[in-house]
């Protein structure tokens, strides 16, 4: 079986604070080089001519790497993940969502994690260039940023990696 080097590797801090996913292929380097730990290995070993590695799920770093905290980054596909591809006036879940503005650009509406949401293209006609009121409409709830916690962050890899949970809890 030939290793999957473009798997995901969750990559911890010294304090197992979740910090990255990267490659196998980059992991394995950390590993070599002296500059991460095999934490979780669940997936086997590659074989070389001369060594034999396995194939880190999950490494920690062994220095500390001071960052800022993370924010999550105002784009579409971040407003769609945050409303779970559901229409926030109809409560539907759509294969093709749009974005809507709460406040019509036309009245002053900015681009804000406060002012967009996911519609269906069917919602979205409908409140047109109006407010809500206007419209007689409502939101299902109310819109904000989504935290930006690693659980969050990391949540499309928990499907194929299930053993990543107890590492991305409470960060």
């Amino acid at each position: 079986m030939r290793a999957p080097l473009n798997a995901p590797v969750l990559v911890l801090n010294v304090n197992y604070e979740p910090l990255d996913v990267c490659t196998v292929r980059r992991a394995v380097g950390l590993l070599v080089g002296g500059k991460a730990d095999l934490v979780l290995n669940g997936r086997g070993v590659i074989r070389t001519v001369q060594q034999v590695f396995e194939i880190p799920s999950v490494i920690r770093l062994v220095y500390m790497v001071k960052r800022p905290r993370l924010r999550v980054a105002l784009n579409r596909q971040e407003i769609f993940r945050r409303d779970d591809y559901t229409c926030q006036y109809c409560g539907r879940r759509v294969a093709h969502p749009t974005i809507d503005h709460v406040v019509p650009r036309r009245l002053g509406g900015e681009d804000t994690w406060e002012n967009l949401v996911t519609a269906c293209a069917a919602c979205n006609a409908r409140k047109g260039g109006r407010t809500l009121a206007e419209a007689h409409m409502r939101l299902l709830r109310p819109p904000g940023p989504p935290p930006a916690s690693a659980l969050y962050r990391f949540r499309r890899y928990l499907a194929t990696h299930a053993e990543w949970e107890t590492f991305l809890q409470g960060w």
